[in-house]
């Protein structure tokens, strides 16, 4: 099995367990929760393989990923009631989620020969787009653009952080390893320590 294969199977499953403990949040029923957890744990890699041109879509040329996202909804329907603080889990698995969805982004394109900037932005895409889908669709304010938290700017450097490693080594664990871990100090960071990006205040105009 391929590395990008593997990255592709853990962002399925955490995707799919965040999007389920949405689903909790907003008392769905059980097509509720499957819904929500095929659609934030098949949304970015989706757009990835569309923009790259990937024939067929990962999920289309193997369906397992489906069944492992119905799995986890169907996981997370029976026992979500027994987790006291929902939102910290679904902030917590979604950091982790982004973690290892950004390589899969980075993979993907960089198994296509892709310059450096489209790596980055498979990478983005890959890691943010399922998410944003997820949030978009219950009526929530997204993740990804809650006031100054580094979310895309997380999924940004750890893609970065990829491209300049592969300037050094063609070794794709040090290279997947450094994003995925880049990716994931950042935004551990940013929920653990508050670490924020500077917001626009509005100013009243000079006369």
């Amino acid at each position: 099995m391929s590395y990008l294969a593997l990255l592709d199977y853990a962002a399925v499953l955490i995707f799919a367990l965040t999007g389920a403990l949405v689903a909790s949040r907003q008392q769905l029923d059980i097509v509720g929760f499957a819904f929500l957890a095929c659609l934030t744990a098949v949304g970015g890699g989706t757009l990835r393989d569309v923009l790259l041109d990937r024939n067929p879509v990962f999920w289309m040329g193997n369906p397992n990923y489906i069944l492992i996202a119905c799995a986890a909804a169907l996981l997370v329907f029976f026992t979500a009631h027994l987790v006291e603080s929902r939102y910290r889990w679904l902030l917590w698995l979604d950091s982790f989620a982004l973690a290892v969805a950004v390589p899969a982004g980075v993979s993907a394109a960089m198994a296509m020969s892709q310059t450096q900037v489209i790596v980055v932005l498979m990478g983005m895409v890959t890691g943010c787009m399922g998410g944003l889908m997820r949030d978009v669709v219950v009526g929530e304010v997204p993740l990804v653009l809650k006031q100054g938290e580094l979310y895309v700017s997380a999924a940004f450097a750890g893609a970065l952080g990829a491209v300049i490693a592969r300037l050094f080594t063609n070794d794709p664990l040090v290279v997947l390893g450094i994003c995925a871990a880049l990716t994931w100090a950042l935004r551990a960071g940013s929920l653990a320590f508050g670490w924020r990006l500077p917001v626009y205040h509005a100013r009243p105009p000079r006369n």
